[in-house]
């Protein structure tokens, strides 16, 4: 049988969390790691040991950027940690919404059925009230409308009940739909190409702005996306935004990062990296942009003329969200502007 733990034992284990403790804390002071309840639980797993795998991916960021982001921080935290239950959240929240959604074409349905059956309870009223014409004694034909008039009219009330209980229950279920959807978008990567999504970028790029040091930003925007949307269809414009997605992932090895921001539009932040670093970055990636080849899975033509143009804008002190933002964009319009398929500022 196993008991309570003895007195000593208790000692051990306190003693043993006191001094996990002591090292974790100089070290999230060390890496500018907010105090918050996910964080000690990261850096207390850390500096334990027990999680080889953990350890690794945190020496990877420090070692690829310097730092951990808070961001950086929640990936690892809900890779290695997070409990079955939290990471099935997503699972979870698809089931529903598929159980939401064939309940709710029911519940079309059936309020399709009650009002049909409504409307066919009208006809048939309105027949009964012509058998007074085919011989019938007044008496037995108002006896026989009086008693199917009752029956009518109930079943009219009830049926009437039961269309507004059902269209409130689709109003419910609209709104829950509504908040899934919130909920799906509120997730930190796109679901169409893997990469971080805009939300992750936002938070990225004000962590990295708050410690005001060396950055670089990158915005790559898919030339003539447009026409290949229109030109193969939505699905093939799917199949190349996650071609080029995945090659600017294979790109990004020493501490860059991708996110998509748009529509056809792709982010690279990249810590600790100058104008002239994250330029020839941007030009490295140009390049293989354009090797990239497609098939068209319906017609089996081969789409081997893709581009991007490229903006790239370095942080300066006086920098917010808005204006290094606003500058990548204007030399990602220079770069259309001048012809696509380039990368703007071209020189120092």
């Amino acid at each position: 049988m196993y008991g309570e733990p003895s007195m000593s034992e208790q000692k051990d284990s306190f003693a043993e969390s006191t001094s996990y403790l002591k090292k974790a804390v100089p070290l999230m002071i060390k890496y500018q790691i907010p105090t918050t309840p996910t964080n000690y639980a990261l850096w207390y797993t850390y500096v334990a040991q027990t999680h080889p795998q953990l350890n690794a991916a945190l020496d990877n960021t420090i070692a690829q950027s310097g730092a951990c982001s808070p961001l950086s921080s929640e990936l690892i935290y809900h890779e290695h940690l997070a409990a079955q239950t939290e990471r099935d959240m997503d699972t979870m929240k698809q089931s529903l919404e598929a159980m939401v959604t064939e309940l709710d074409t029911s519940m079309q349905d059936t309020i399709t059925g009650t009002g049909n059956f409504q409307n066919v309870l009208e006809k048939s009223f309105n027949k009964l009230l012509k058998f007074e014409d085919e011989g019938l004694s007044i008496e037995e034909t108002v006896a026989l409308v009086r008693e199917l008039v009752k029956g009518a009219n109930d079943i009219r009330k009830s049926t009437t009940f039961f269309h507004s209980q059902l269209s409130e229950a689709e109003k419910e279920i609209a709104e829950l739909k509504s908040k899934l959807q919130q909920s799906r978008e509120e997730a930190l990567h796109d679901a169409l190409t893997g990469l971080l999504n805009r939300r992750a970028f936002d938070r990225e790029l004000e962590h990295l702005l708050s410690l005001a040091q060396p950055f670089a930003v990158i915005i790559l925007d898919i030339d003539r996306f447009k026409s290949i949307n229109d030109g193969f269809g939505h699905v093939f414009g799917d199949q190349v935004l996650k071609a080029i997605a995945r090659r600017v992932k294979d790109s990004c090895k020493n501490g860059e990062r991708p996110f998509r921001i748009g529509g056809e539009e792709i982010a690279i932040l990249l810590p600790g990296r100058t104008l002239l670093i994250a330029r020839q970055f941007a030009e490295a990636l140009r390049r293989a942009v354009e090797k990239i080849c497609v098939k068209d899975r319906r017609s089996g033509q081969n789409l081997n003329a893709l581009s991007a143009s490229f903006g790239v804008a370095e942080y300066q002190s006086q920098d917010d969200y808005e204006s290094i933002m606003r500058r990548t964009d204007e030399q990602l319009y220079r770069a259309k502007e001048l012809g696509r398929n380039r990368v703007m500022p071209m020189s120092l």
